[in-house]
């Protein structure tokens, strides 16, 4: 990420909390408050140091596997802070929030998240090339922690880490079966892994992509990834759009790969919002995960939803918000989207953010339940 990127929650904030400063209260924990007067000096300077000390524990960009950590969780009551009471935004509701921090100096920095059909097992990868695996523990409906998280570096082909190689802006992650994508910034890359054979261990390979990937801007690459659904006019599709990587007209590139009817096509940018993620609703649906960041108007997150019939080469898509959150809510730097079906019917979209191992930024892991 960027150094502009960086720092994408920590300027609006600063601006909410002087804007707001009458109610006494800030959103967030006071040493953000505190380092509100250094914030926008901090923006031109290098990655801000973690928030926590962490322990010196095994380097995972040199691991040759997976190390076994443990990451604690603070549970989120209220996702609006100004009304406790409020828990229907949009077109979800929400249901459980959890604050995750870690002494393994290598966790954080979350720009994707996939979760089995029971919302349960996850598989998550950080933006320098770590992997992130585990289990989310529910009591009820809510989420109270993970347990049995373990980290590895991602591997190249040549059974070196991807880092070492430089592919390490690795934001973005689609699976099919047993087999993951993902998706590498500033290379404009795509890479596969036989997850399903190897899991961590798995090495990349590295697939062919249409010109145009190549030429994304170097920051602003392939954000989200979902591969079409079994049944659907695309299936088998690998489908990746670009965080904001614009098209003669200014709208969001992206690409349809592989599958019945490759091409490419474009997402409708609106509000100044960029995608950071892509899910698929049980009836096929896409959901977009959006954010922005603008010193004037604070910063955002959303989600549109758009029909699935609608995603041809040649078009560009466009879809409603269903939900709507600005840092009068719990939010930060959201990245990580998916969706699964609980046993009692419940359509569950968790996301999760990217902290940039930055002291003023947090990893949240929010769930909320599709209400129509």
């Amino acid at each position: 990420m960027t150094i502009g990127k960086r720092f994408v929650v920590a300027a609006p904030t600063a601006h909410f909390l002087l804007r707001k400063g009458e109610e006494c209260r800030p959103r967030m924990p006071l040493r953000h408050a505190m380092l509100v007067a250094t914030v926008v000096s901090l923006a031109a300077l290098p990655a801000a140091a973690p928030a926590q000390t962490r322990a010196p524990l095994t380097d995972v960009s040199s691991a040759s596997g997976p190390v076994s950590i443990d990451v604690n969780a603070r549970p989120i009551t209220s996702f609006d802070q100004r009304d406790r009471s409020h828990v229907r935004f949009g077109a979800l509701q929400f249901r459980s929030g959890l604050i995750l921090t870690s002494p393994y100096r290598r966790f954080g920095g979350l720009s994707s998240l996939r979760l089995d059909s029971s919302g349960e097992r996850f598989v998550s990868a950080s933006d320098k090339g770590t992997w992130f695996t585990g289990r989310i523990v529910y009591r009820g409906q809510e989420m109270i922690g993970l347990a049995d998280v373990k980290a590895a570096p991602m591997l190249a082909a040549d059974g070196r880490t991807l880092a070492s190689h430089k592919w390490y802006d690795t934001e973005s992650m689609a699976r099919d079966g047993d087999t993951i994508y993902v998706g590498i910034e500033r290379v404009n890359r795509i890479v596969r892994f036989d997850f399903g054979r190897d899991g961590v261990r798995a090495r990349a390979e590295d697939i062919a992509v249409p010109p145009a990937i190549r030429k994304l801007p170097n920051n602003r690459g392939l954000e989200a990834m979902v591969v079409a659904p079994p049944g659907s006019p695309l299936a088998g599709t690998l489908i990746a759009i670009s965080e904001r990587g614009l098209d003669a007209n200014g709208n969001i590139e992206a690409f349809l790969i592989g599958g019945p009817a490759p091409g490419s096509f474009s997402v409708r940018r609106r509000d100044g919002f960029d995608i950071s993620d892509a899910a698929w609703l049980p009836n096929g649906d896409l959901v977009l995960l959006e954010r922005k960041f603008s010193l004037l108007e604070g910063v955002g997150i959303r989600i549109r939803r758009v029909p699935f019939r609608t995603i041809v080469a040649g078009t560009t898509i466009d879809g409603p918000s269903i939900f709507d959150a600005d840092l009068g809510q719990e939010i930060d730097n959201f990245e990580g989207l998916d969706v699964h079906v609980t046993l009692d019917g419940d359509t569950v979209l968790t996301l999760v953010s990217d902290d940039n191992f930055s002291m003023i930024q947090r990893t949240l892991l929010l769930q909320f339940t599709l209400m129509e």
